[in-house]
């Protein structure tokens, strides 16, 4: 089982980036995603998630507006398309599968992929 995020980079404060995470070894359609973040020196904090069909979506205030999840099952992939970049949005975002929708606690999720670092200059 594995998931890979990909996407990250060094961008413009401003500009927009997108990042994808491919799954391999398990459906993502039985489960219901979500994205985290983690900068240095702080606690891996909630994004957005959204649910098995991708009806249902939620985001975390600091992101609402400049940030879009979405799902594609047939390609058993996960987008997070964010734009308006701050540089406070740098650091290593993960993708996360698990059973509950929405839950902001990444305890709740079964599997991470790796990261992906994400460095907005100003």
């Amino acid at each position: 089982v594995q998931l890979q995020a990909s996407g990250g980079g060094l961008v413009q404060a401003g500009g927009p980036l997108r990042l994808s995470c491919a799954a391999s070894g398990l459906a993502l359609s039985s489960y219901a995603m979500g994205w985290f973040r983690q900068a240095p020196g702080k606690e891996r904090e909630f994004v957005a998630a959204i649910s098995w069909g991708g009806s249902r979506t939620t985001y975390a205030d600091s992101v609402k507006g400049r940030f879009t999840i979405s799902r594609d099952n047939a390609k058993n992939t996960v987008y997070l398309q964010m734009a308006s970049l701050k540089p406070e949005d740098t650091a290593v975002y993960y993708c996360a599968a698990g059973n509950q929708y929405g839950s902001r606690w990444y305890k709740e999720y079964h599997y991470w992929g790796q990261g992906t670092l994400v460095t907005v200059s100003s």
